[in-house]
């Protein structure tokens, strides 16, 4: 037996800070989940661009049946930092988010990654209390996993573990872009 406790309740994590990994390490959890028979689903708020971890689905798809299931959905409109937010942003972001209580409330999903979620809070994307609202009345098995810098207090205060990733050095300091495979 690889693992001891049965997951029974769920519970809620947050990946944040300003260091690299953050979407890692959900995703790290994700097959880790996936492995252990439990469907995953992510939504990554903000990003449109297929990053080469949403190829795991291709690599699932012709997975023994003992895996868990996954579905990885692109709810934003690519990165809109400059300042500049369109309508069309807000709204996708809402109806993410609406759709992504849609898929917890199903009972489908035993882990639901929220990729970026919290950037799609600071941009002014979605309301916090919202969001923290939803979570609160949701799916109690489900185990959330959110991802992204400046996680807003509010959020910080109703999970139950928080990661802040602290950059002590990286390389794009040095003018070195994403790398595939390893950053995108």
């Amino acid at each position: 037996i690889f693992y001891t406790y049965i997951m029974r309740q769920g519970y809620i994590h947050i990946y944040t800070g300003n260091g690299k990994g953050k979407t890692t390490a959900a995703f790290g959890l994700a097959l880790r989940a996936i492995c252990a028979g439990c469907n995953v689903y992510i939504g990554q708020f903000v990003k449109s661009m297929c990053y080469s971890e949403t190829r795991l689905v291709d690599l699932l798809d012709d997975a023994d049946a003992s895996f868990g299931s996954l579905c990885i959905e692109q709810l934003g409109n690519g990165c809109c930092f400059d300042g500049a937010i369109a309508t069309e942003d807000i709204l996708m972001a809402q109806k993410g988010w609406k759709h992504c209580m849609e898929v917890l409330q199903s009972g489908k999903w035993d882990v639901l990654v929220f990729d970026e979620l919290t950037i799609a809070l600071s941009l002014g994307l979605l309301r916090v209390d919202k969001v923290v609202q939803d979570l609160q009345v949701r799916n109690s098995e489900a185990e959330i996993i959110i991802t992204g810098r400046y996680a807003p207090q509010e959020l910080i205060d109703i999970a139950d573990v928080v990661t802040d990733m602290c950059e002590i050095k990286h390389y794009y300091k040095n003018g070195v872009l994403s790398r595939k495979g390893i950053d995108c």
